[in-house]
């Protein structure tokens, strides 16, 4: 019997090791699933190698799935947009660990580049394409912009960035909510097709947080090593695929300005 509980102990704690060896690391799905594991994956492999703490790609099929995962407590680590800091730092309690240096973000609208369209004004009571109700810089920023310009517009969402803007250039939607940086990373094919109408103010950007169990110890580990990849000629190159060029220490307070919005959507 004693030998059956120091067996059975062994393995709690051998399962307890493991749990805390191997962690998930979430990206928002901006884009498609397969271009964000061809980004992420080399990226997170580096972090790894330098933390020692092994960091597992995964993201969801589509942003209302990803917000239901965070409040969920469901990954350990996590790439979310600012206004998902903001309510999953209320509950179940992420906590800020770093962010895009020296960036704020800023929404989008693109058109066609032979559509007629030369101001915002002209987009009354066309529909628009969005990733998800949710989604801080491409949907809730400019939907507050045309609001403020008395523009009504209706709404389309087809579940990422990429698809808004293949979904403007297909011509199925007249206009479209982006970001620069998926705007950016977004095929040539589909990119030169685009024009962008619109830029919204800047705002601080997405947050990379943890989860509230997850340990002090571990947290500084991951941190030194993001804030240490830019330093690096393969870290460098790794943060260059993602349109970064370095991370910055994070704190909750930087989120300050998103809070000040006053946006309930997932409240």
């Amino acid at each position: 019997m004693k030998f059956i509980i120091i067996a059975l102990s062994m393995f709690i704690l051998s399962a307890q090791t493991r749990a805390q060896d191997t962690l998930t690391f979430a990206v928002v799905p901006q884009q498609s699933a397969k271009k964000l594991a061809k980004l992420w994956t080399p990226l997170l492999r580096e972090i790894s190698d330098n933390s020692g703490i092994k960091l597992v790609f995964t993201t969801a099929p589509n942003i209302p799935t990803f917000e239901h995962r965070l409040s969920q407590g469901q990954y350990d680590f996590a790439y979310m947009n600012p206004y998902h800091f903001v309510v999953f730092n209320e509950s179940p309690g992420y906590q800020a660990l770093a962010k895009q240096k020296n960036k704020r973000i800023q929404g989008i609208i693109v058109v066609r580049k032979d559509a007629p369209y030369t101001s915002i004004n002209e987009l009354n009571d066309i529909t628009m394409a969005f990733p998800a109700p949710a989604a801080f810089a491409a949907t809730l920023l400019p939907k507050a912009d045309l609001s403020a310009h008395h523009v009504n517009v209706k709404s389309r969402y087809v579940s990422s960035h990429d698809s808004v803007y293949l979904s403007v250039a297909r011509g199925l939607s007249p206009a479209g909510g982006g970001i620069l940086r998926t705007f950016n990373n977004a095929p040539a094919s589909v990119r030169d097709q685009l024009r962008i109408l619109w830029k919204t103010q800047p705002h601080t950007p997405h947050a990379i947080a943890s989860h509230p169990d997850v340990s002090s110890d571990i947290r500084q580990k991951i941190q030194t090593s993001l804030l240490n990849l830019h330093k690096t000629e393969n870290g460098s190159a790794l943060l260059k695929a993602i349109n970064f060029v370095a991370f910055e220490a994070a704190d909750d307070s930087d989120w300050e300005d998103i809070l000040a919005l006053g946006i309930e959507s997932l409240k």
